[in-house]
């Protein structure tokens, strides 16, 4: 269960065995409060909390890699879907010109950030849609964004655009996820530097490794300039039948080790029926191997 201080609002993650009571006093590690939860007779002893849950952790995550093909978008939705169902409000972003997610999502001729900064709407929240699944909203994409890079690249502080506006209304949602394209230039640098986590999708492949290698060293130059920034290997469509597929997962974990989420999302025809539809796995079928797997991702990167 979930207890919050009445003093400083600080939030802790107790064990439901541990109140086994009809209520215990507790004490704030933070604040040092001595508050009750569910007590009808006070008593002196209390229980300290300590496992602080910080809401920003993770708040901003941003899906990487410079490979195609390696369920990046998918990810991104499914994800996203998977913490929305847990209750998190979350927000898509979709800052691929492809706009594939945008239209995963059955959205068409939409506006997007490039309206945002060509001033044909006023707020970002102007360009926010709420999607038809619950608690999940997107930014969409459209090709219009194309221009953005032309027309700031040469900029001062480029690379900071989207992450000024998303600062705008972050703390309305639980979390925001960025989609991005597979390379390494205007788009991908913004959802970078808008990011407190970047998930780095690969599959077993060796052209995949090596966009992990690219985006990892893109996040060393980035703590440099003092902009903290953590990130996780995910491991997808992974098949664990071929010999190939099994060597290099060995050597994806030697090489990242507590890098790597502990989440595995292997290969599912489920998943490809799902794209077909034009659904997300978990509103296809959610029993199915990649819908539980992407719900436990959801509950690895939420605490």
């Amino acid at each position: 269960m979930i207890i919050t201080c009445d003093n400083c609002r600080t939030r802790y993650k107790v064990a439901d065995d541990i109140i086994n009571k009809p209520a215990l006093k507790v004490r704030c590690h933070k604040c040092n409060n001595r508050f009750t939860v569910y007590k009808n007779d006070p008593s002196d002893d209390s229980f300290l909390l300590q496992d602080e849950i910080s809401p920003d952790d993770h708040r901003i995550i941003t899906m990487s890699n410079q490979k195609g093909g390696v369920a990046k978008t998918t990810s991104c939705l499914n994800l996203a879907v998977a913490l929305a169902r847990m209750g998190k409000k979350v927000l898509l972003v979709d800052f691929d010109v492809q706009a594939n997610l945008t239209m995963l999502l059955g959205f068409r001729k939409t506006r997007s950030f490039y309206e945002l900064l060509n001033r044909e709407v006023k707020e970002i929240r102007d360009i926010i849609l709420h999607t038809k699944y619950p608690n999940l909203s997107l930014l969409p994409s459209n090709s219009k964004m194309a221009l953005l890079k032309k027309r700031y690249l040469a900029q001062h502080n480029f690379e900071y655009l989207l992450r000024n506006r998303l600062q705008e209304i972050e703390k309305n949602y639980d979390h925001i996820l960025i989609d991005t394209p597979p390379s390494i230039e205007f788009f991908t640098l913004n959802a970078l530097i808008a990011a407190q986590l970047v998930i780095v999708p690969t599959t077993c492949e060796y052209l995949s490794m090596h966009g992990v290698s690219q985006i990892s060293e893109i996040i060393k130059v980035l703590r440099g300039v003092d902009h903290d920034v953590e990130y996780k290997v995910l491991i997808t469509m992974y098949d664990a039948k071929k010999t190939s597929e099994r060597v290099i997962n060995e050597k994806i974990r030697r090489k990242y080790g507590t890098m790597l989420c502990n989440t595995v999302i292997e290969l599912d025809d489920k998943m490809q029926e799902s794209h077909i539809v034009n659904l997300p796995i978990q509103y296809y079928d959610e029993k199915s191997r990649s819908a539980e797997q992407y719900q436990a991702l959801a509950r690895e990167l939420a605490g």
